[in-house]
């Protein structure tokens, strides 16, 4: 056994995904909740559980010294931290390892450098990775702003350095709105995460997102286990992604698989890692940014692979090294995931409250990840997904059906979810024929909506 216990230190339906592998290998499991979480599936499904403060992710999830001290209390001897709140967060890895505590992630060191989007273009530019043409440092006042954007043309993308979750990133077509946008999205970026250093980077028009997963262990080996295609976004987020993406072809899949290997190998990487990638028609791509976590579509990787992310994880951790060469990984088939959102189908915003009756699909080939259940109060003080459902077919075309009659058993009463929102973008002749790009949503299907 690789831990004699873990902590998860996060909710929702990471957190019982999570616990689900550390049952798989025998490993108990703590969680830790905060006031609103107390009833929380993932809080029954854990071994042993503790309170660690209020509603608000400041007063608990972010509190890196009640958690470490649950951890010990436990006598946890890992902690891992599914992803967003203080995964990727380098102090919180480094206070782990001082506690003796195994942080289930990669280092500290890796974590910072990549952590800064300024800092990690610079790396990669450096190992020979392409990257999107761009500000080589940080932009420091809209003048310099203004300048910069003259000389590489318009349209460009504003971003925030530390920036996540599209906070702090616009594209700006004009001097105008570049401008009016500079002063309010750094102060954002200042706001969520302590950070306002913005930089500018050129737009790739009509780009696809797609996404390299790595495994890399403490011995030098690391693999690629093939791309997420996550072009289906609105303002930024993900809602549907996919294994294999449908727009590479071999030889592209092969270059960036190379290149996400590179991109790893220069940083010394250890653990599972995301390379994101934009490519565009001519399936040229561009490094986009380093996940240094687990990503919340993990799932589909797994399922075209038959690897389990979080299980490597937890074996990397704890010194084991990879059982694979490169060339036993296989692609199986094709997998879509869709995020289930606690939101207003038209509008996009949040809906809380309480959850009247919840019945997920069943059924072969058909994979929920839960963390919600009837009763059950969503809390208008956390990100609204409340599930991911995920098909797998023997083709595209399979996966998409499955995945339409999943979709149409899907019950929840109660609160308002983007079911209907989902079934119609599937439906889509676009997302139907897999030429789906990261301007989808709101250049095609909203406009069409209205």
């Amino acid at each position: 056994m690789p831990f004699q216990k873990i902590l998860i230190a996060n909710r929702g339906e990471i957190a019982v995904r999570i616990m689900k592998t550390c049952q798989k290998l025998n490993i108990p499991t703590v969680a830790v909740y905060s006031e609103a979480d107390e009833d929380a599936p993932f809080v029954k499904l854990a071994n042993e559980s503790y309170p660690i403060g209020g509603k608000r992710v400041h007063e608990s999830y972010l509190n890196m010294g009640k958690i470490i001290d649950c951890a010990k209390k436990a006598g946890a001897d890992a902690i891992h931290p599914g992803y967003g709140l203080l995964s990727e967060n380098p102090t919180f890895a480094k206070r782990c390892n001082e506690a003796g505590i195994t942080f289930i992630g990669p280092s500290s060191r890796c974590i910072e450098m990549m952590g800064s989007k300024i800092k990690a273009r610079q790396t990669m530019r450096d190992a020979g990775v392409p990257v999107i043409p761009g500000s080589e440092d940080a932009i420091e006042d809209v003048d310099t702003a203004v300048s910069f954007a003259r000389n590489i043309g318009y349209p460009v993308m504003l971003k925030a350095s530390a920036g996540g979750g599209g906070i702090g990133m616009q594209i700006v077509h004009t001097e105008d709105e570049l401008v009016k946008a500079f002063e309010s999205n750094a102060r954002k970026a200042e706001n969520f995460f302590g950070d306002g250093t913005m930089f500018i980077e050129k737009v790739i028009e009509d780009a696809h997102h797609v996404e390299i997963q790595l495994l890399a262990d403490h011995y030098g080996n690391v693999l690629h286990v093939f791309e997420r295609e996550c072009s289906v976004q609105r303002r930024h987020q993900k809602i549907i992604e996919e294994a294999p993406s449908p727009l590479l072809n071999d030889d592209t899949r092969q270059k960036m698989g190379d290149a996400a290997i590179k991109a790893a190998r220069a940083i010394d990487y250890t653990n599972a890692g995301t390379i994101e990638f934009l490519v565009d028609e001519k399936q040229n791509y561009y490094f986009l940014e380093m996940n240094t976590r687990l990503q919340v579509e993990h799932p589909v990787t797994e399922e075209v692979t038959g690897i389990d992310i979080v299980e490597q994880q937890i074996h990397i951790a704890a010194h084991k090294p990879l059982k694979w060469n490169q060339e036993d990984l296989q692609i199986n088939g094709h997998a879509i995931e869709v995020r289930i959102y606690a939101e207003d189908p038209t509008t996009f915003f949040p809906s809380p409250g309480r959850i009247q009756a919840f019945s997920p699909p069943t059924g072969s080939n058909i994979r929920n990840e839960i963390g919600v259940q009837s009763s059950y109060m969503v809390s208008p003080f956390y990100d609204p997904m409340i599930a991911k459902l995920i098909t797998k077919g023997k083709t595209r075309t399979d996966a998409i059906q499955i995945l339409k009659n999943a979709l149409a058993q899907y019950e929840i009463e109660g609160i308002k979810t983007n079911l209907p929102f989902l079934l119609k973008v599937i439906d889509h002749p676009l997302f139907q024929k897999g030429v789906t790009r990261t301007s989808f949503i709101e250049k095609q299907f909203l406009k069409e909506e209205t």
